[in-house]
């Protein structure tokens, strides 16, 4: 694989048992407060926390600029991994494309999040299926960045 190919990793080290930093994904209450870009607000729909559920929700700039998301939930096994594919949707829930979202890339990603103990710690790892090199031209690169900074935010409040 090239590296202009190399599929966006990035790894978080989170000083929380992981029971905690896995917790904090699973219900509304918690992912709304830290789901968020810096300068966004993240409305949450709907979250069925299983496999087969959704995660439906909307991330938006406070000048009003972003997107509606609905992600499935593909697999989960708690405390250690998260599998869903992330598309855009419209205000109603149904299924668009990207070009539909006025956003550039992939109709559809794949993300996986895995938790780790690590002395002591939470090894928090999060791969998407989209190139490295495009996230951090496009600033989902970024985006997730400020996102694991509202987790660890959101922990220190434990």
């Amino acid at each position: 694989m090239e590296a202009k190919d190399k599929k966006l990793s990035i790894v978080r080290i989170f000083d929380a048992p992981r029971e905690l930093v896995f917790k904090l994904w699973s219900s509304s209450e918690h992912i709304s407060t830290w789901y968020v870009p810096q300068g966004c607000k993240t409305t949450v729909y709907k979250l069925e926390f299983k496999p087969g559920g959704i995660f439906h929700h909307e991330v938006r700039s406070l000048d009003g600029i972003g997107c509606i998301f609905k992600a499935g939930y593909q697999e989960i096994i708690e405390n250690e991994k998260i599998v869903y594919v992330l598309r855009y949707c419209d205000e109603n829930g149904s299924l668009i494309s990207a070009a539909e979202a006025n956003m550039e890339g992939p109709d559809e990603t794949t993300v996986t999040v895995t938790f780790e103990d690590y002395e002591g710690k939470t090894k928090l790892t999060l791969h998407q299926s989209i190139s490295e090199e495009w996230a951090k031209n496009k600033g989902s690169y970024f985006g997730w960045l400020e996102i694991l900074d509202g987790l660890g935010k959101e922990i220190k409040k434990f």
